[in-house]
């Protein structure tokens, strides 16, 4: 320590440090240099901080004393568990929620009875303890899922059955964990048992109905905030682990509800999940798993042969029960070797959850440190395992898959943003974020288009300034940016120029009204800018407008008219639709006639795509009018529409945009022009609409359309 008495500069370096400077500094360099290190040896970073604690620890060098972080550490305790239930892809559990609870009472019951058995009669443990550390063999983490997300199988089957086991063993593993912990301050009568199912169905109801509808106000109302976001949702973290220690319960399950009700409402793709994981992963979880490694003491195993031996029974229970349960899973359903060695990988390692019960046990008295000390060494061998065994079996799936005939190869994707409002360009690239396919290496590409004109230089520097904020909106969400300036005659040149040298898929483009009286007169005669670059632009289009943030949406309400998916686009967009759905945590309901319901459930069968869908009416394009009555102000409408002369095209679309204004001004809209053959035409000035032979009481109604502003103009002129 470092003490300043008149002009005299000292250093105490006593130990342990008691100075929180230097305190702070030693850790934030374990928590820098022990992954760096141990990655060498291709040991789990979460291994590496438990052994750096062991390390620095009382029963290590004694150079920090564990009190010293154990602010950080209980919050990283309750992080881990709230990054769990946030993480939780709910969309995918839906889908496979029978194969997921046949899955997860396998992983839960066979490690949790033969846990019993072991605890009992080989470990000699007594009842409390023996419910304890039984109930800890039937937890996993998924520490090897991003393995598994990097080879790309992810829609696996058996992925997804996995992560689905994974809420409902932990959940059960939390809820007994309550009545341990009530048991062994000796409450555990008919009033214990009374108050608990009381106090945990309000506990239950005020996280996740009320906390949902508290943070979809929040949200709304406070939009550019980041900062304040940041701290809504940390606040609402502890305050469920407070909630949950009212009801009787332990505070690591107020935080896991805590990311379930949540989980909806934070798209995985966003700015603030980027900063929740960035902060937790950063900070809070390698305080906590230092502070585990503290508490180890490795000596206790010299001193007999009772410490080795409860490690290695822990040890290889574990490992062997949850074999068992994938085994059992394979025979039910019929799943392949590689399936069951997938499942069994990403089932088999113990880390977040597994530590929280043995440490509160450790805590409460009910295990002494040969439990806990086993119990590290379990985390060490079963992460390894974990790792081994999901890439060894997630090679061979997605080699399999890879070689499937059915795989189709597309180009890589390439979305481009054009802006010019700079009150637009968080919006528009937060979706464009939601509907990227993470696979996807190629970057965003936000677009300013400068006319070429006498104050074209003046322009771009101008626009020089408003992408900076596209770049550090980007950043936010670790999306790769590739800033495109384009001096053009006018915009629609300019984006149609950019689409074909970048090879752009996706178009997403702002929502623009034409307001003035001589915009809308020029638009009647030379078309809008839409439309001109609908006339160039035959790739996807995305006309986008939001009044509230997408993560607050209920619902997607997906309009697809007659011949939709005849279109050569509707395999494209329908994926982006689905995939933003799961973003935003919204239930998709599609609209469209008897024949298109067939071929998208044809469509989601072969991609194997899960969401929570519904499906409505819509035969006739005025039946538009009463679906809006059904829409809320928290639903998405994404209307499918179509170029002129196209397959799909029908009169009644011609003026959508205008209708869809006035009939939803409230609402957040997308107007979708999905990617169409372009019409052949070489001839200079000839334009798609005249190659559609339209009948000759369709241009008397534009005439007389045109007509009509004009009449409207000189009226205006004439009363001013």
């Amino acid at each position: 320590m470092i003490v300043l008495t008149g002009t005299l500069l000292t250093l105490n370096t006593h130990l342990p440090l008691t100075d929180p400077i230097p305190i702070y500094s030693l850790v934030l360099f374990i928590i820098l240099l022990a992954p760096i290190i141990l990655r060498k040896f291709r040991i789990p970073s979460i291994v590496g901080l438990i052994l750096a604690g062991m390390l620095i620890g009382d029963h290590g060098f004694k150079i920090i004393e564990r009190g010293s972080i154990d602010l950080f550490g209980k919050a990283g305790l309750l992080y881990i568990m709230f990054l769990a239930g946030l993480e939780l892809d709910m969309g995918e559990f839906r889908k496979n929620r029978h194969r997921s609870l046949v899955f997860g009472s396998f992983t839960f019951f066979i490690p949790l009875i033969l846990g019993y058995f072991v605890c009992t009669y080989v470990l000699h443990f007594n009842f409390i303890a023996t419910a304890l550390v039984s109930s800890m063999f039937a937890t996993h983490t998924l520490v090897a899922y991003p393995l598994a997300s990097s080879l790309g199988i992810t829609k696996n089957e058996a992925v997804t059955v996995a992560v689905g086991g994974t809420i409902i063993t932990d959940t059960a593993v939390l809820l007994i964990l309550a009545v341990i912990t009530g048991a062994q301050a000796g409450n555990l009568n008919t009033a214990f048992w009374i108050k608990l199912g009381i106090s945990m169905v309000v506990f239950s109801v005020t996280i996740l109905w009320a906390f949902p509808l508290l943070g979809r106000w929040f949200f709304k109302k406070i939009k550019d905030d980041k900062t304040s976001h940041f701290i809504f949702v940390l606040g609402l973290v502890f305050l469920a682990a407070f909630l949950a220690e009212l009801a009787g319960v332990e505070g690591i399950i107020g935080a896991f509800l805590a990311g379930l009700a949540l989980n909806t409402l934070i798209p995985h793709t966003s700015p603030l999940m980027n900063r929740i994981e960035f902060v937790g992963n950063a900070l809070f979880i390698p305080f906590f798993l230092i502070s585990v490694g503290m508490l180890v003491d490795l000596r206790v195993l010299l001193e007999g042969p009772e410490a080795l031996i409860i490690a290695g029974v822990l040890t290889t229970l574990a490992l062997v029960s949850k074999w068992l349960a994938a085994f059992f899973t394979q025979l039910v359903f019929g799943y392949t070797r590689a399936q069951r060695n997938l499942m069994y990988g990403l089932s088999s390692a113990h880390a977040a959850a597994t530590i929280a019960v043995i440490l509160i046990g450790f805590n409460m008295g009910i295990i002494d440190r040969n439990v806990l000390n086993g119990t590290v060494i379990l985390i060490l061998i079963t992460c390894l395992v974990a790792s081994f065994v999901t890439g060894s079996a997630g090679r061979k799936l997605a080699v399999a898959a890879a070689n499937e005939p059915s795989v189709k190869r597309e180009e890589p994707e390439r979305i481009l943003v054009p802006v010019s409002n700079p009150q637009r360009i968080e919006s528009l690239l937060d979706f464009a974020v939601m509907i990227k396919d993470p696979a996807a290496a190629t970057p965003l590409y936000p677009l300013a288009v400068v006319q070429d004109d006498n104050k074209a230089k003046d322009q771009i520097l101008h626009t020089s300034r408003m992408m900076e904020k596209a770049v550090v909106h980007a950043a936010a969400t670790e999306s790769a940016v590739q800033v495109v300036t384009r001096v053009d005659l006018n915009v629609a040149d300019g984006i149609a120029r950019a689409t074909k040298e970048l090879l752009i898929t996706d178009v997403v483009l702002g929502w623009t009204e034409r307001s003035s009286t001589t915009e809308r007169f020029f638009g009647t005669i030379f078309g809008t800018t839409l439309d001109n670059i609908l006339h160039e632009v035959w790739e996807t289009v995305y006309v986008c407008a939001f009044h509230q943030p997408l993560n607050v949406m209920q619902r997607l309400v997906l309009v697809l008219p007659h011949n939709a998916c005849y279109e050569a686009g509707f395999a494209h967009y329908m994926q982006k639709m689905v995939m933003l759905s799961k973003q935003a945590g919204a239930r998709m309901v599609i609209a469209c006639t008897a024949e298109t319901k067939l071929r998208v459930e044809e469509w989601l069968r072969q991609t194997r795509n899960s969401v929570q869908l519904a499906y409505r009416s819509f035969d006739e394009a005025e039946d538009l009018l009463v679906l809006g009555k059904e829409i809320a102000d928290d639903d998405l409408l994404v209307m499918v529409t179509a170029r002129k002369g196209t397959l799909s095209y029908s009169k009644y679309l011609e003026n959508l945009p205008g209708r869809l204004a006035r009939y939803f001004k409230n609402n957040n809209m997308i107007l979708l022009y999905p990617e169409q053959a372009a019409l052949d035409y070489n001839e200079p000035g000839l334009r798609p609409e005249d190659l559609t032979l339209e009948p000759i009481q369709e241009q008397l109604a534009n005439l007389s359309r045109l007509g009509r502003a004009l009449r409207r103009i000189f009226k205006r002129k004439a009363k001013a």
